[in-house]
This record gives structure tokens, C-alpha cells and sequence, in this order.
């Protein structure tokens, strides 16, 4: 194949996988890296460099839309982005010494995760329980509704920290923004409300994939000719996506067509490379 036709392949992918990831907000990165790795035979080191780029693209234009409606929480984000920088830098230091078969399958196993979250039923939980932590840290903020502002706690600090250091981890070792899991953190250990998890999320993973991405760029895996095409078609994929959102009454049957893809992306991933042809 010519480089034309080869990078005209990697746009339209790029568009669908940023189309797809904005639908069920949980970013393109989960389906670039298969589609580079499988369909392409990109090397994983190369394909994660540039989903790498193309998170920190969509999450920079995303994300200042959500603060400026008032509902990230800015401050324990940039408290959450300590954890997150640090795994961040050694994922991706881990990443240029392990073996590609085994991020591989590593992940594979975090792709399924992904799946099994799209599909977890999304609620708004608001707890009047306090952290002292939290209250020193001055954590605790409102979220517009349309009922108001809404006043919410966050709660286990310390245990929401550490999940954080381990999304940073995950996120430098595999490219991808590990939203699933920060919103885990958040959502789950922290008690947010998922709105604010979700916004929050987005908001750190543009700083967490920068700071993975600087390892890669030392180590020449940042191709341009590669990441151009990669993020020029994720953008485009994420603004269409946002628009036709906000006409669907329902998502839920899109989570089950995320889930069925990046289910079968998975099973690829992990048989490859167990196969070791990755």
C-alpha cells in the first residue's frame, strides 16, 4: 500500500474510534491501539505514542468546555494529577523495558474492564458524610443541576489517591487515558457524583497522557506522520460524536456496541499476544 492510502486508512479509523469513544465517553485511545497493532502491524510502542497525542488533543478541546459550565472539580483534579503524573512516568518508563506480547495482553484484560464499565449503570450519589482530609484539602465543592447547585463531600481521600497512582500507571503503560478507572476513583471510592467524576476525569487525562507522552518523544516513538492522521481524525470523530449526543434520548444501546467491539478488540489483543505475533 501507498503512504497515501495507508494514511487514509489510519484517518477514517481514527474518526470511528473517536466517533465511538465520544459516544461513550471513554475516549478513543481503547480503539486506535488495536486498530494500529492489528489491522496495521504498527509496532505497540509507535501506536501508543500516537494515541498518546490524540488524548491529549480531545481531552484539552473537551475539557474547557466542562469547566467552564462549572462542573469539573478543578481542585481535586490538580490534587488527583500528582498521583496520576507520577504513574504516568514510571508506566511509560515500564513500558520501553517490558516485553510488547505482554502489554499486550495486559491490555487486552484492561479493554474488557472498559466494557464491563460503559455498560455499568451511571448514578448521581451525593454523600453527607465528611473526610477530614478532604476538608483540610478543601476539596469539597457544588455542581450545577437543574435544580440548583447541588453541594457534595469527597470521601476517602487517601484510598482515591492511590487508585489514581495506579490509573497513572495503567495510562503510561498502555497509551490510553485510563478513564474507566480514574472514574472508578472518583465515583467509586471518593463518592462524587458521576457527572462530577466523569468531567474530572476528562479534565486529567490530558495531563497524565502529556506527561506519559514526554518518555515516549525521548525515545523517538512519536512518529508525526503517524500521530497527524491519528489525532485529525480522532478530533473530527469527537466533535461529530458530541453533536449527534446530544439528540439521542438513550445511550445505553451505544455502550452495548462499545462494548461488543472493544469486547472482540480484547480477545485479539490477548490471543495475539499470547501468540506472541504482537
Amino acid at each position: 500500500m501507498s503512504v497515501l492510502v495507508i494514511t487514509l486508512i489510519i484517518l477514517a479509523g481514527s474518526y470511528f474510534a473517536g466517533l465511538l469513544g465520544s459516544l461513550t465517553g471513554l475516549g478513543g485511545g481503547v480503539v486506535i491501539i488495536p486498530l494500529l497493532t492489528l489491522l496495521l502491524n504498527v509496532n505497540i510502542h509507535y501506536a501508543i505514542g500516537a494515541a498518546l497525542i490524540s488524548v491529549i488533543a480531545t481531552s484539552s478541546g473537551s475539557a474547557a468546555a466542562y469547566v467552564k459550565e462549572g462542573i469539573t472539580n478543578i481542585r481535586l483534579g490538580m490534587f488527583l494529577e500528582i498521583a496520576t503524573t507520577i504513574g504516568a512516568m514510571t508506566g511509560a518508563m515500564l513500558a520501553l523495558h517490558i516485553q510488547t506480547s505482554v502489554i499486550a495482553v495486559v491490555f487486552g484484560v484492561i479493554l474488557i474492564f472498559s466494557a464491563l464499565m460503559s455498560l455499568k449503570p451511571k448514578k448521581e450519589m451525593v454523600s453527607q458524610r465528611k473526610s477530614i482530609w478532604a476538608e483540610k484539602l478543601n476539596l469539597n465543592s457544588t455542581y450545577p443541576t437543574t435544580n440548583g447547585l447541588v453541594s457534595y463531600n469527597v470521601l476517602n481521600v487517601a484510598g482515591g489517591f492511590f487508585m489514581m497512582l495506579f490509573a497513572g500507571v495503567i495510562s503510561g503503560l498502555l497509551g490510553i487515558g485510563s478513564g474507566a478507572l480514574k472514574v472508578v476513583a472518583m465515583d467509586g471510592i471518593m463518592r462524587i457524583p458521576f457527572k462530577v467524576s466523569t468531567t474530572t476525569s476528562n479534565f486529567m487525562i490530558g495531563v497524565t497522557a502529556a506527561a506519559s507522552a514526554v518518555v515516549y518523544l525521548q525515545r523517538g516513538y512519536i512518529d508525526p506522520g503517524l500521530s497527524m492522521p491519528v489525532v485529525i481524525g480522532v478530533l473530527l470523530g469527537a466533535l461529530t460524536g458530541s453533536k449527534i449526543l446530544v439528540h439521542i434520548q438513550s445511550s445505553q444501546w451505544l455502550r452495548w456496541v462499545f462494548a461488543v467491539i472493544v469486547t472482540f478488540l480484547a480477545v485479539q489483543m490477548i490471543y495475539n499476544g499470547l501468540n506472541h505475533k504482537i
